[in-house]
């Protein structure tokens, strides 16, 4: 750290030390606008109010989880189905969120964020999550990137001299703050990390929500890895509070992710708890199977089949969408689709017409299924994805199609689909496993390998997944066993390969020796982490 840096902090720290507020990251003349002692305090008074609230949350999962071991499988709340059954709505949907037909999705560095304002999709969701590694830096510069497009200032010259700035047409921005279970280890407050879902959120809204208004919109926010309606309920008290400190009315909105099967049985009480603040439900389907595995890694009956077998026809995922299209529809509100995670392929043309197709492929099965919008992960795939939605949905979103027909029990969410695990699946997932981590650790959250755009949640199925197979001792296809001594065999011939695929000079200056480390721990250990990057988080700064 710069002396400059370090006496920036210093001041900070000086001046906040009554307030219970340290800084442990570094605070260059940039970030001081960030990090304003107004904004701090904010975080501050944010965080007294919630983290207790957080943390009994968090060890709800766990009481959960053991019940599940004993047998108690997951099941509509008996307690809540009042809120099923009677009829509601959420709140009126504001005009920049009716029409949500393509909606991109990336990281928060600055030439993303001009790109895909620039997409021509409806809207942008700006993640501080799965497709970003939370370094203090990327944090920052990506406070500081979503405060200049807010005022439509931003603008990026490429080390090769091309030159981005923002298009008079713009996608609506949605920002994706951390989850609940994470933290941001570099400011304290009364000694302990805040919440990186309150650091995240909390000042993209101190710094922005006066600025959204002045242009006819709002803070609007995508909301990840809930596991019950509790703590939709925290969000919504979260945005209540945020909203009366600053006196600017009730103007957030939030979409939730339902991306872990234990809120598919919460859905309505999801919306339910910020009905007043909803933009409806996503269908976040890569974090889903993963949760699918992590809640239910302790039964042999609950192995998957190789990964890319687990698709959206399958019986369980199919059944989580139209519960989740009918149960928004019912509610006034969007049922968002997921994302395909095929991008273009330049170098051949015949396999990016494949690719093209599989998207093609996947975006008719939402719009038919009665999805309000899809997500892509590339500007090269928006006008795919549109093409395909302006064809078969002529309005703004298709909430008022009912699906009244549909009926989903727990039965259905919970169907085991069938499959073979082969030695391939096996050698897929530590590769590109370790391909993502490796990424991750150098500051890159999302990333293309083999011609699939990945980000955390593929990763979490990756290494889940093996440790599944190696704790039930699963058999593939040829009649051997997933054991640990495969395991660490696979990954040491997949590290070989990476090796000769990215060149020694690339390889050696990378850190995939760490990446396979912290991987092979992960996937042959008998304790089992519930966040891949909550483990990785420790080895960034």
């Amino acid at each position: 750290m710069s002396s400059v840096n370090l006496n920036s902090q210093k001041n900070l720290n000086n001046l906040l030390v009554d307030d219970g507020v340290c800084l442990r990251g570094r605070v260059t003349p940039e970030y001081e606008e960030i990090l304003t002692p107004e904004a701090l305090r904010f975080l501050a008074r944010m965080s007294r109010r919630f983290e207790s609230t957080r943390r009994q949350l968090l060890a709800n999962r766990i009481k959960r989880y053991a019940e599940i071991k004993d047998g108690k499988l997951p099941d509509f709340l008996p307690e809540t189905a009042s809120i099923r059954e009677s009829d509601w709505t959420v709140a009126p949907i504001p005009k920049d969120l009716q029409d949500r037909r393509v909606e991109i999705t990336g990281p928060v560095d600055r030439k993303m964020v001009i790109n895909a304002l620039n997409s021509g999709a409806n809207v942008f969701m700006a993640d501080f999550e799965d497709a970003h590694t939370p370094t203090w830096d990327n944090n920052l510069e990506g406070q500081i990137n979503l405060r200049d497009a807010v005022v439509n200032s931003i603008s990026f010259t490429s080390p090769q001299g091309k030159h981005y700035e923002l298009s008079e047409e713009l996608a609506t921005l949605l920002v994706r703050p951390r989850g609940w279970h994470l933290v941001e280890k570099h400011l304290l407050i009364d000694g302990e990390p805040i919440s990186g879902s309150l650091f995240d959120f909390g000042l993209y809204f101190f710094h922005n929500v006066e600025a959204r208004l002045r242009r006819n919109t709002a803070p609007y926010f995508y909301l990840p890895k809930m596991e019950s309606h509790l703590e939709a309920r925290l969000w919504n008290e979260v945005f209540k509070f945020a909203e009366d400190e600053l006196n600017v009315g009730q103007v957030c909105r939030g979409t939730v992710l339902i991306e872990t099967i234990m809120a598919a049985f919460e859905m309505d009480e999801i919306l339910y708890e910020l009905r007043d603040h909803s933009a409806g439900l996503n269908c976040g389907r890569w974090d889903y199977i993963f949760s699918f595995i992590k809640k239910f890694r302790h039964d042999p009956a609950f192995v998957l089949p190789d990964r890319i077998r687990v698709g959206m026809d399958q019986h369980f995922l199919a059944s989580y969408v139209e519960l989740l299209i009918k149960t928004c529809h019912r509610r006034g509100i969007h049922a968002m689709g997921g994302m395909a995670a095929q991008i273009p392929i330049k170098a051949d043309l015949e396999a990016n017409e494949q690719a093209i197709e599989k998207v093609r492929q996947d975006k008719f099965r939402e719009v038919r299924a009665g999805h309000d919008g899809t997500w892509v992960a590339h500007p090269g795939l928006v006008s795919v994805a549109r093409e395909i939605f302006d064809e078969h949905m002529t309005t703004p979103n298709q909430i008022s199609l009912s699906r009244d027909e549909v009926s989903v029990n727990a039965k259905d969410l919970l169907m085991v689909p069938e499959g073979s695990i082969t030695e391939e699946g096996l050698r897929i997932n530590c590769d590109v496993g370790i391909q993502y981590l490796e990424s991750w650790l150098r500051g890159v959250g999302c990333v293309p390998i083999y011609n699939l755009m990945e980000d955390a949640a593929t990763a979490e199925i990756s290494r889940s997944q093996v440790w599944h197979w190696v704790q039930h001792e699963a058999q593939m296809v040829d009649g051997r066993t997933v054991t640990t001594d495969l395991v660490r065999t696979t990954i040491s011939q997949q590290l070989e390969k990476v090796r000769d695929l990215v060149g020694s000079e690339r390889y050696d200056a990378g850190k995939f020796e760490l990446a396979s480390e912290i991987f092979e721990e992960m996937m042959t250990s008998n304790n089992y982490s519930d966040f891949l990057t909550v483990v990785a988080y420790e080895h960034i700064d």
